[in-house]
Parts: C-alpha cells; structure tokens; sequence
C-alpha cells in the first residue's frame, strides 16, 4: 500500500479549472519531484493535498486513511506536514521558540503554555524544549537557538522552517520551493538537508524551479501542466521526454543540464 495515493484530484477555481484529475502514488521512503511552469497548479496541488484548499472533485488517502476532506491540522496530526513558497516565521521569537511551535502540535500542548511556561506545564515544556533543540541540530542551527528569526540570513530562515516543521514528527514532509531566492552556497545546504531527512527514512515531495537540484534529489517527477499531469516516472527518464522538455524546460535538456 502507498504512503500517499491521490486519485483524479482536481481544484475548480469558479469556471477555471487549476487541477486536473491528478493521479500518482508515493511509496514510504520515497523523494518525489513536482515540477512544472509557472502556473502549472503546484502550489495548488500542494494546498489541495494538505487541505489548505478543498478538492473539487477526487481523493487523497494518506497510509490507508481517506483524508481528502480533512482540516490541515488534523493532516498534520496523522503525519503529513508542509512548509510554503513565502517563509511563515514568527519574527519577534527565536529561533528555538519557532520550532516550540511545531512541537506544541506533536506534544498536543498549548503553544502559550510551552513558551511561557504557565503553572502545571514544566514537564511539557521541558519535553517540547527538547524535541526542538533535536531538531536544530538536526538542521544545524543550534547556534542560532537564542536569536530572534528576523536576525537570520534568508537560507537560514528556510531551515528554520524546515525544523519547525519537522518538530511536528512528519512521516511525510511536503516543500514548496525551498531553494527559491537562495545563494548557489545556501541551495548546495539545503540539497545535504534534504537528502539526509530522506536517508533517514522521511518520504518527501519537493516542488522546485531548479532543474539540477530535482535532477540530482529526486527519485521520481510528476510533471504538471496547466493544471494537467504530463508525465509521472523515474526522473532520468522524465527529463528525456521531449514534450517535458518543450513545456517545462523550454530548451534542450543538455542546455539545462
């Protein structure tokens, strides 16, 4: 049985359709690239499959459940977790007090009670505390715990995102366009973080612009287009297709890669 199986999901925007019977699987372990144009529906898919956005028509089953009608927190709960285009920081906190907030949810806490540490909470607090600083060092931030997000560099932001959302405990991790807006160094950082969380076991899906990191990350690419699949198989043989290079990549794959 996949880990996540989306059936004909399509997302109907008054009479424009965004998405169109989207149709694939991700296996437990896997790295699945969402690639497209600009416009093609990714972040739209993105927002459907973690229900930010309500499905028109179709289904997502996440490890056997149907889940295609429930709330993104009760998603979140049953594992599945995302991060967004636009970085969603609480800038007057620290770094280690954003990543608190995703370990509230997999602690079932208050957030308010685990940051401020209000009376019958101390081992809660303790226990949260713990769980983000795991995950600093996981993501190789512990020396930023004490600063407030604003202080940091735009790439370390992105990570604290990332550690934040997996304090939450993920089996499935959803990214959207991580490496945008990146120096080649931070995209080089984030493709080692992204690779590692996958050799450790986490299942990703990773919409991103930048070919060669898709190219030299992903196992497998789903290919959209307006609102449409193209294409869904191994990544090798995906970029050789020539209506993938024509409307995704514009230009010859060897210019590209």
């Amino acid at each position: 049985m996949p880990q996540l199986h989306v059936q004909k999901l399509s997302k109907n925007f008054g009479g424009v359709q965004a998405l169109s019977k989207l149709d694939f699987s991700v296996e437990q372990g896997d790295l699945l690239g969402l690639i497209g144009p600009n416009g093609a529906g990714k972040t739209t898919a993105f927002n459907v499959l973690t229900g930010v956005m309500p499905a028109s028509d179709g289904r997502v089953e996440f490890e056997g459940t149907d889940i295609t009608r429930l709330s993104p927190e009760k998603r979140s709960h049953l594992g599945m977790t995302r991060t967004f285009q636009n970085i969603r920081l609480f800038d007057d906190m620290t770094v280690r007090e954003n990543v608190m907030a995703g370990a509230h949810a997999r602690a079932g806490r208050s957030l308010l009670h685990c940051v401020f540490g209000l009376p019958g909470q101390t081992q809660a607090e303790k226990r949260i505390r713990e769980i983000a600083d795991d995950m600093l060092e996981r993501t190789a931030l512990t020396d930023f715990a004490t600063r407030n997000a604003s202080e940091l560099s735009y790439g370390d932001r992105r990570r604290v995102e990332i550690a934040r959302a997996l304090a939450s405990a993920p089996t499935l991790l959803l990214l959207d366009e991580p490496a945008a807006g990146m120096t080649d160094t931070e995209k080089g950082r984030l493709s080692e973080l992204v690779s590692r969380l996958n050799d450790d076991g986490l299942t990703i899906i990773l919409v991103e612009h930048n070919v060669r990191m898709v190219a030299a990350l992903c196992r497998r690419l789903v290919v959209v287009n307006k609102g449409e699949m193209l294409a869904c198989d191994k990544t090798e043989d995906v970029l050789r297709m020539p209506e993938v290079e024509a409307v995704y990549l514009g230009r010859r794959r060897s210019e590209v890669m």
